[in-house]
């Protein structure tokens, strides 16, 4: 290395130097002012060009030989130094960083830049002082989008948890969500609280989990560290919350006690113990029950209760039964074979299966008008009585009563406009989706009389059947040549595979009610009373009404004939 004199307008700028962020006006105006005063305190590094020329490329110090120029220095003081294995991109880092801390987003690039030229993260942060873990999230950062790295690097930065969520997601992922969110001129500020909420996804932690390896490669689960929290505890995590409860929840069937059960959580994360069982928050004893459940972050919980003595009926001794010291109550539900998405899943393929085979399907017209009685007795229908009581329903559903009207006012259709308007009334009012559209179980009446089976899509997608149990899965593997694997998600893909030219129904997709419960709907729906307003009077007064409403029935009979 040695010291020589240069005209600071002859040296040419390096490329790759290692400080890309420009400098504000601030600080180039004090450095200028500095070199005006006492000139360069401390000589650029510059190194010989290797590609065939003989000037001089700079390696550190690029501010302060543009700062010369502008103070109009003819010559200045200059170290020339070989150039390094790497390009002096170390060098240049740690003299970068020993005299003004580099911008994160200058660092990341720097890593990156150093892990190309060679260099590991063991070494790296040996050079730095910083730990491999610290190196790792700066690498991990360096892989956000890079329109967000670049307005991050003019001085607008999330905090870092916003930083951590943003870079966990995928490159599509931040795409999509910065086309929403990226600044403008008249709003230059990211709201990075947005970006992150719209890039937020449940993770459930390695930590949490009571299954092993075993499962966890039956199940798929793939883990992923994250490098943002603290080094001393597992940070490992997943996104695919349905393979993680599936795990956990065989876990529990694995590992149940004789005397337990698998209880559900209440939406506060509570457990549901049977009825009337009493819970044990002491010592258990060896005649009590144990519960086995899933918190709100998917940890499996246990506790214990007691169930109440049976009372022995008059006459018989005590010894009569010795099967109450195993009565652990009414068992609660086993994990079901289709989760909570997948039946949200079949509802909206159900909802679209009718409305199309109410568009096209053959329909007869008694059961078009069987099936209108039918849609405005659905749960999700709500209408205006004339016995006190206030429903609200749409306002659009008048629009396919107005087509029955002629240009005059007068209520004159013929049957096929009839027809459209019945067809059309009945796709907007029925509907199997889980949430309060739901018409309930005349919806599968209706869907099963006019055959919506055949309009249903084909389910055997890798988004539907992540959904299923592995029982549930593997059952779906009947009269199909696939054979169920060891994991789960090689069964999954094989069924994705064999249907991708076929075409998958889930059984209970299938339109057709339970026997049971369309039993109990048309007991409950023969049972009601007429008129709620009238449903404490006498028994007289209920005779009579009965008798008017039968005679009403005939009239209604006498008419229609």
């Amino acid at each position: 290395m040695q010291l020589i004199k240069v005209d600071p307008r002859a040296l040419k700028e390096n490329p790759d130097r290692m400080r890309q962020t420009k400098s504000t006006p601030q600080a180039d105006a004090l450095l200028l002012a500095t070199i005006k005063a006492v000139g360069i305190v401390q000589p650029p590094v510059i190194t010989p060009e290797t590609d065939g020329g003989n000037g001089y490329v700079i390696n550190a110090g690029h501010r302060r030989v543009k700062q010369a120029i502008a103070a109009g220095l003819e010559e200045i003081d200059v170290l020339v130094d070989a150039a390094a294995n790497d390009n002096g991109a170390m060098r240049s880092m740690v003299e970068n960083i020993a005299r003004e801390a580099l911008n994160p987003v200058d660092q990341w690039r720097a890593i990156e830049r150093l892990v190309a030229l060679g260099w590991t993260e063991e070494a790296i942060g040996v050079a730095l002082a910083l730990p491999v873990r610290q190196i790792r999230k700066l690498r991990l950062l360096a892989n956000v989008l890079p329109a967000m790295l670049e307005h991050m690097a003019k001085g607008d930065m999330p905090n870092e948890q916003q930083l951590r969520t943003i870079a966990a997601a995928s490159l599509d992922e931040q795409k999509e969500v910065w086309k929403k969110h990226k600044p403008s001129k008249a709003d230059p500020q990211v709201s990075w609280w947005s970006v992150a909420q719209a890039l937020q996804k449940t993770r459930m932690h390695a930590r949490h989990a009571s299954f092993g390896d075993d499962l966890a490669q039956a199940y798929g689960i793939q883990w992923v560290e994250d490098l943002f929290a603290p080094a001393d505890e597992d940070s490992r995590y997943t996104t695919d919350v349905e393979a993680f409860l599936g795990a956990q929840q065989e876990w529990m069937a694995n590992n149940l006690p004789k005397k337990g059960i698998i209880a559900e959580a209440t939406n506060y994360g509570e457990v549901k113990l049977p009825a009337k069982a009493e819970r044990v928050y002491g010592k258990p004893a060896k005649s009590d029950c144990t519960a086995m459940y899933l918190d709100r972050d998917g940890r499996v919980q246990t506790v214990y209760y007691r169930m109440p003595a049976a009372k022995k009926p008059k006459g018989q001794t005590s010894a009569g039964s010795d099967n109450a010291l195993d009565d652990v109550g009414e068992v609660s539900k086993p994990r079901p074979d289709v989760t909570r998405k997948g039946a949200e899943m079949i509802g909206d393929y159900r909802t679209d299966a009718l409305r199309e085979a109410l568009g096209h399907a053959p329909i007869e017209d008694d059961t078009l008008m069987a099936l209108l009685i039918l849609a405005f007795a659905g749960q999700n229908v709500s209408v205006m009585t004339g016995s006190g009581g206030t429903y609200y329903g749409h306002s659009r559903l008048a629009k396919n009563a107005a087509a029955l009207f002629d240009a005059d006012g007068k209520f004159s259709f013929d049957m096929d406009t009839l027809r459209v308007a019945a067809r059309t009334i009945l796709v907007n009012v029925f509907s199997c989706r889980e949430n309060a559209t739901n018409s309930g179980i005349v919806a599968r009446v209706a869907g099963a009389v006019i055959g919506a089976d055949n309009f249903l899509p084909n389910m055997g997608t890798e988004e539907f059947l992540s959904c299923l149990s592995r029982p549930a899965l593997e059952a779906s593997c009947k009269e199909t040549p696939v054979l169920p694997r060891q994991r789960v998600k090689e069964t999954r893909a094989a069924l994705v595979e064999h249907f991708k030219e076929g075409h998958f129904v889930h059984p209970s997709a299938l339109f057709a009610p339970d026997a049971t419960k369309l039993s109990e709907w048309l007991s409950s729906g023969s049972a009601a009373p007429d008129d709620e307003g009238e449903a404490d009077e006498d028994v007289d007064g209920a005779g009579e009404e009965r008798a008017d409403g039968d005679a009403d029935a005939e009239a209604f009979r006498e008419a229609a004939e």
